[in-house]
């Protein structure tokens, strides 16, 4: 049996997709949800359903029981994910679980000094726990979803021509998080793959700057990119009445990528893919090519 947690998340119903597309059988995969409500959609579609909760250690324990890998996804919630991955940690290792692949995250700089510290060091301390519990695990040090870079960039670009961001000439090895899940769900029935730990970046990095000369060439617009202060840019954010949160983790993740730490390149999701991940331009262009110059 294989248990996928969030599995109502973007990540984790992509990967439970890929394992039926794979073979698996929808009684061999289980979908660890919160709500009632949420398990009808997976049981009408032949996939198990189980109610637990980060939060609730014993629900977690009772939807362990009889699995024998479990996808862990990590946790949204940064103020107490901590203790929700000790939970889940140890609910598996008392259920006997036998295998656990968890999607950490991949960053050059694991340190204090980071701008991604509050989410580095969680993952971090979820991996060290890990490697103590006596239980397989495969650790998936996943890059930035290719997916948020329309967010980074911005809805209107094609209207105002720029491309706003701290980002300086940082690059980033983001890939597609179909991509990300596609290769997840091939560890998860693949063999050989205990004790691992894979960096599931792109072969290629990029910059903003490629990205503004990318979206130009596709659209005919031109495209402009300029890289303002992390408080100028949170200062412009605010006057245009974007939540705190929301510029607070932007910011955090734009002046990462000034400071080159998502600029990973490997070819670990090439080989489990067994193909070359997408490119910035080959998404870029599926993102664009039915956009109007304005």
């Amino acid at each position: 049996m294989i248990l996928v947690t969030g599995a109502n998340g973007h990540f984790g119903n992509a990967t439970i997709n890929f394992l039926l597309e794979k073979g698996v059988q929808g009684n061999q995969i289980s979908a660890l949800v919160r709500k009632e409500e949420s398990a009808v959609e997976f049981r009408n579609r032949g996939v198990n359903a189980v109610i637990g909760d980060y939060d609730s250690y014993d629900s977690l324990l009772n939807a362990f029981k009889g699995v024998d890998k479990l996808l862990f996804v990590s946790g949204s919630d940064l103020l107490n994910r901590l203790s929700q991955h000790q939970n889940v940690i140890n609910a598996a290792k008392e259920a006997r679980v036998k295998h656990i692949v968890y999607t950490s995250i991949s960053a050059k700089n694991e340190t204090e000094t980071s701008p991604l510290w509050l989410v580095v060091k969680s993952h971090l301390q979820t991996e060290q726990w890990l490697k103590e519990s006596g239980v397989d695990f495969t650790i998936l040090k996943n890059n930035l979803y290719m997916d948020l870079i329309p967010a980074f960039v911005g809805e209107k670009v094609l209207e105002t021509g720029l491309i706003y961001l701290p980002t300086e000439d940082g690059k980033v090895g983001a890939v597609l998080r179909s991509e990300l899940a596609e290769a997840t769900a091939k560890v998860l029935i693949g063999v050989d793959h205990e004790g691992k730990v894979y960096d599931f970046s792109n072969p290629e990095a990029f910059s903003y700057q490629e990205v503004a000369k990318v979206i130009s060439d596709i659209t005919g617009k031109s495209i402009n990119y300029v890289s303002p202060s992390a408080e100028e840019y949170a200062d412009t954010l605010s006057k245009y009445g974007v939540p705190q949160d929301f510029i607070e983790l932007f910011s955090s993740f734009a002046v990462a990528q000034a400071q080159g730490e998502l600029d990973t390149t490997n070819d670990d999701l090439e080989k489990i893919l067994n193909r070359k991940p997408t490119s910035i331009k080959e998404f870029l262009s599926q993102v664009y090519t039915q956009a109007t110059p304005i």
